[in-house]
């Protein structure tokens, strides 16, 4: 079906309107400071982050039971507290560092790229956070999205084709009327398996400067995606916004 058929836009989150691992580190380097520790704040927050597929995929194998991508994020959190010797933490204090993800800085043109998509568009979240997630970011970030989304909505984390389709469902729309946008190719290309369109939004500062998988030039003329774009204002000015 024609992209002019294209009704809503769903974006995914985590490094695509985000700058999860920036944020990250900013705040593990402030933990760092304050308590007089050690830590390569960096290497704290990939290694935060490397936990994140694994544990989606022990939910999706049955190994363990659903738990919401604050759970994910707990496990992997509680892991490296004791393998970077981060001891004298109170709950509370642990709790409110897992709830970093909640508060993760928007990439410099997000804001202004979304509102001008938005001005043609409806415009949802389609993240693997879970929809508290991202009423908090939303709300401390000023992202502006009509809804929030989430794939806890469907009982499954992406890429599984569940979670695509059931947002396609809650808006009320076919799966041809809606766009994936997303940073990642896997991403698109499930969504793109179950019907959706796809945009492709490069940020190759998202795993640290210049390392991003966008970096790879074969991603970039990658035939299999409706629009390739440097940022959501280029994709606004493609898609006439």
């Amino acid at each position: 079906m024609a992209v002019a058929d294209v009704k809503a836009l769903t974006f995914d989150v985590f490094g695509t309107v985000v700058d999860w691992r920036g944020s990250v580190s900013r705040e593990i380097a402030a933990l760092s400071a304050d308590r007089g520790l050690d830590l390569d704040a960096d290497l704290f927050a990939d290694e935060w982050r490397a936990g994140y597929g694994p544990g989606m995929n022990k939910v999706r194998t049955g190994e363990w039971p659903w738990i919401g991508i604050d759970g994910v994020h707990r496990r992997r959190l509680d892991e490296l507290l004791v393998r970077f010797g981060v001891d004298g933490l109170t709950e509370q204090e642990i709790d409110h560092l897992n709830r970093v993800w909640h508060r993760l800085d928007p990439w410099p043109e997000a804001v202004e790229g979304l509102t001008r998509l938005k001005s043609r568009y409806i415009i949802s979240t389609l993240s693997n956070g879970s929809v508290a997630l991202l009423t908090n970011m939303a709300k401390r970030a000023g992202l502006p999205w009509d809804c929030v989304l989430s794939s806890e909505l469907s009982g499954h984390y992406k890429p599984d084709p569940e979670s695509y389709l059931k947002a396609a469902e809650l808006l009320g729309l076919e799966p041809n009327e809606v766009m994936m946008t997303a940073a990642h190719p896997g991403d698109l290309r499930a969504s793109a398996a179950v019907g959706l369109h796809t945009a492709f939004v490069r940020r190759p500062d998202e795993q640290g400067h210049g390392t991003g998988l966008a970096n790879k030039p074969d991603l970039e003329s990658d035939p299999s995606f409706d629009f390739t774009a440097s940022s959501f204002n280029d994709l606004a000015d493609q898609l006439g916004c």
